[in-house]
């Protein structure tokens, strides 16, 4: 039997986040000082990824709702959905690893979690949402199977039942 070297559960009061650094400022400074201001006031759940063996905190994402007008996405996708003006969406708000752990698959394994937590969740939902903050997340959500949409090329959807099939092998259980 082989060990999970890395457990994910939400962000709790117990995971030390002082020495979490992605290399991009503006993701550390939201997880070390406003995650838990936005879990308390609803905005938004953290998740985390924690090393088994060492306790550190090695990823994290946040999970939000959202919708998004129907005619942003591209029409292929939606001619066999009701006529609705927007459709419901779960937001992936931020994900990083930190650079300890980065070039491990952390990041498909924690954006596969995000899509099995968002399909297992009683309220319904269309799609996973993404904005990429540059070309190289752009790269990584479209190497996962995440289009852009029409109006905003750096806003990226994935509709669950695609998710189901591309992603949910890869999600701890």
């Amino acid at each position: 039997m082989t060990t999970v070297p890395f457990r994910l559960e939400p962000l709790g009061s117990g995971h030390d986040r002082s020495g979490f650094h992605c290399g991009e400022e503006a993701l550390d400074r939201y997880f070390q000082t406003q995650a838990t201001q936005d879990i308390r006031r609803r905005i938004a759940n953290c998740f985390v990824a924690v090393e088994a063996v060492t306790g550190l905190v090695a990823a994290y994402y946040t999970l939000s709702s959202a919708s998004i007008p129907v005619v942003d996405f591209p029409p292929e996708e939606t001619k066999r959905l009701p006529r609705y003006p927007s459709l419901p969406a779960v937001r992936i708000g931020r994900l990083a690893v930190d650079q300890r752990f980065q070039g491990r698959g952390l990041g498909a394994m924690i954006l596969a979690d995000a899509a099995y937590r968002t399909i297992k969740a009683d309220a319904a939902a269309f799609t996973l949402l993404v904005e990429a903050k540059n070309e190289q997340a752009a790269a990584f959500y479209r190497h996962h199977g995440f289009r852009p949409l029409i109006s905003q090329p750096f806003t990226f959807f994935l509709p669950l039942a695609t998710a189901q099939k591309a992603l949910l092998d890869k999600a701890p259980r």
